[in-house]
């Protein structure tokens, strides 16, 4: 079955909404500032959530090294006070003065890490308020510009609605193959040949690709893989 006026269809689609995109998303100052402004907030919120994560960890880790130091310290502290030999009680001294160094080792850690869970906390709680500020702002202003757009709004609709019907039609290892033109060859999927040559990426084609384009009207580029079609002049 040919599927070449589907597939060009398709491409027209992409085009349009790829124009009809570029004009919603062309912001004015206010609004592309507050966008870059929003872009800038995520990423910074990505990064704190992450060192927030990992300082979370390593206060549960330094917690529970602190809890068994101070397991240890008791212990060598009772056997201090049960011990009834003055060698029994030196070793005991020794020990308790050796499991105080470790919580102590354990313990100031602990409280730095403590301390940059709750600066972190704090820096997070502070950007999440910015952003839903400038989010809100955002909001308010898009609305009114996707209200002075309303006809593109409307076409976008259609073209996705449209867009829906075609694919339908294709088989999905097809659609699959499109698809991912679309992404890898900067929206061009489906591509002309003019003087024996892909329009996609200006390699002349061989003969015997020619004549194959003729008999199946697609083929694929030998060079860059995108589908091929002879124009009805051709």
């Amino acid at each position: 079955m040919n599927h070449l006026p589907v597939l060009l269809e398709l491409q027209a689609i992409h085009d349009n909404l790829s124009t009809i995109q570029r004009d919603l998303t062309a912001f004015p100052p206010e609004m592309a500032r507050l966008d870059s402004e929003l872009k800038v907030l995520a990423r910074k919120v990505e990064v704190i959530t992450k060192q927030l994560e990992d300082s979370r960890s390593s206060q549960a880790t330094l917690t529970k090294e602190l809890n068994q130091a101070q397991k240890l310290e008791d212990l060598a502290r009772a056997a201090m006070k049960h011990s009834t030999q003055k060698v029994q009680y030196t070793a005991a001294i020794r020990e308790l003065d050796e499991r105080e160094r470790q919580k102590a080792a354990v313990a100031k850690p602990l409280k730095d890490s403590s301390n940059r869970v709750l600066a972190l906390e704090k820096e997070l709680g502070e950007l999440l308020t910015l952003q839903d500020r400038s989010r809100q702002q955002f909001d308010e202003l898009h609305q009114i510009f996707m209200a002075e757009h309303e006809n593109q709004v409307i076409a976008r609709n259609r073209a996705l609605e449209r867009k829906l019907e075609l694919e339908s039609q294709l088989e999905h290892v097809e659609l699959g193959r499109f698809n991912r033109l679309i992404q890898s060859r900067h929206g061009q999927a489906v591509v002309s040949v003019e003087n024996g040559a892909c329009t996609g990426c200006r390699t002349r084609l061989r003969g015997p690709l020619l004549a194959q384009l003729r008999e199946k009207h697609v083929v694929n580029c030998e060079s860059c893989q995108r589908l091929l079609f002879l124009p009805a002049s051709s």
